[in-house]
């Protein structure tokens, strides 16, 4: 399909692309195709071999030209020209980029479901508080985990936890909106508004960073 969503402030742009196409017809929106095909011979699943390409396919939509992603020894990405900031998600069906030529940025794409139940106590601290959004805390709960992807992408310091160095300020989760949220791994304990939108099959987040 084409471009499923195309946002653009000042400072920075995301798009969201659903990915409903085979490899064959990715490969035909990109100008280069040859270089991608030698990529891909490299992944043994299909799925993985979608999830590379759309990412490349949205990039070349935001842009309207080709860059190189690149990735750190730690797996965050890069573009090989510095000409922007670039963080990435991905989830079942969809994948996001956010984009920025002066800022740092972080932005994340999670499913719906219930397993981040689960694992609650892994990332909710005590002085956090979810709130109802269709008749369930999930989506608040899914919010919390999201925005906590979206600052550890944003202040990249290793070794951060999400329950002890970050914090979600309380919200009331309604179908687009933001939330404040600091930080406390690094000397400048950052404060964040995390940008947020929930939609029927995921919620997705994102920020910037200093």
């Amino acid at each position: 399909m084409p471009l499923y969503v195309k946002h653009v402030e000042d400072r920075f742009q995301w798009g969201i692309w659903k990915t409903d196409e085979s490899a064959e017809e990715l490969l035909n929106i990109l100008p280069d195709r040859g270089k991608y095909e030698e990529v891909l011979q490299g992944f043994r699943a299909a799925y993985r071999r979608l999830e590379w390409l759309s990412v490349r396919v949205l990039l070349y939509r935001l842009l309207n030209e080709e860059k190189e992603i690149a990735y750190y020894a730690t797996g965050k990405p890069y573009l090989s020209d510095n000409s922007y900031h670039i963080s990435i998600s991905h989830t079942r069906g969809y994948v996001v980029i956010i984009l920025s030529r002066t800022v740092k940025v972080g932005i994340d794409i999670e499913q719906y479901g219930e397993r981040v139940q689960r694992v609650t106590h892994k990332f909710m601290r005590k002085d956090e508080s979810l709130s109802s959004y269709s008749d369930s805390e999930i989506w608040s709960l899914l919010l919390h985990w999201s925005a906590k992807e979206v600052m550890v992408k944003c202040i990249d310091a290793m070794g951060t936890d999400f329950r002890e160095h970050l914090r979600i300020y309380p919200f009331q989760v309604q179908k687009e909106g933001s939330f404040h949220a600091k930080e406390y791994r690094t000397s400048e304990q950052q404060d964040f508004l995390i940008h947020y939108l929930v939609h029927p099959e995921f919620v997705m987040t994102w920020g910037v960073g200093e």
